[in-house]
């Protein structure tokens, strides 16, 4: 992996970080790369409130916010920002507001690399709305100035339209941190990573596949 100035990471939701590039994460941090996470929203609309339920639509927003520093926690990461943007309406921001916050996180930060969704191929509209932004806030800058763009695709026709990603981590040395930090996530994973037991027990290779193996696109202006 190589070393970068700053890692910048930008998503909507907690746990948005989890699965696809927590491992990521981790891997910078344990190369003394600073890495910067804003989440958007605290999740306040998430679906799920726990398995058996533990949580109330009035205290989820709450607990995401606590599941989401202990994910933060379990990779090393020191600089959690929290916006506090509503679940679900990031696609009704203010389109120039938002690129202006990200640009400014830009300018504080100067990160030679960002990570976050590939618009079009995120699915969820909190997702698309905030992968726009990050192009837009991007594709703002003078092009020499202009960090690299990571980005996370899972639309079904992500492959057929932008082909395979040409980013492939390997995060096997870092297991440990990304299966923590996507547990903590209780509220929204619980159900999920009961199934995983029996199946790491017994090395199944497509789970570790999907846990080991991280996959970007970048994005070209």
């Amino acid at each position: 992996m190589e070393k970068e100035r700053q890692v910048l990471v930008i998503f909507p939701h907690p746990d948005d970080e989890a699965f696809g590039v927590s491992g990521t994460i981790a891997l910078h941090i344990e190369n003394n790369t600073p890495v910067t996470y804003i989440c958007m929203t605290l999740g306040e609309m998430g679906r799920n409130l726990g398995n058996p339920p533990f949580a109330t639509r009035e205290s989820l927003p709450e607990i995401r916010k606590k599941e989401l520093q202990d994910a933060a926690d379990a990779l090393g990461l020191s600089d959690l920002r929290m916006w506090g943007l509503r679940d679900k309406t990031v696609e009704f921001e203010d389109d120039d507001k938002l690129t202006e916050k990200i640009s400014e996180a830009i300018q504080e930060l100067n990160p030679s690399l960002i990570i976050s969704f590939y618009p079009g191929y995120s699915v969820h509209p909190d997702h698309e709305a905030c992968a726009r932004a990050v192009v837009r806030a991007v594709g703002q800058m003078e092009e020499t100035k202009r960090p690299k763009l990571n980005l996370v695709a899972f639309a079904n026709n992500s492959i057929a339209e932008i082909g395979e990603p040409d980013i492939l981590h390997d995060i096997t040395a870092v297991e440990d941190k990304k299966i923590a930090s996507i547990k903590a996530h209780r509220s929204q994973t619980e159900s999920m990573v009961a199934t995983w037991a029996e199946k790491m027990k017994n090395q199944d290779p497509t789970l570790l596949n999907a846990i080991r193996r991280e996959r970007f696109w970048t994005y070209k202006f």
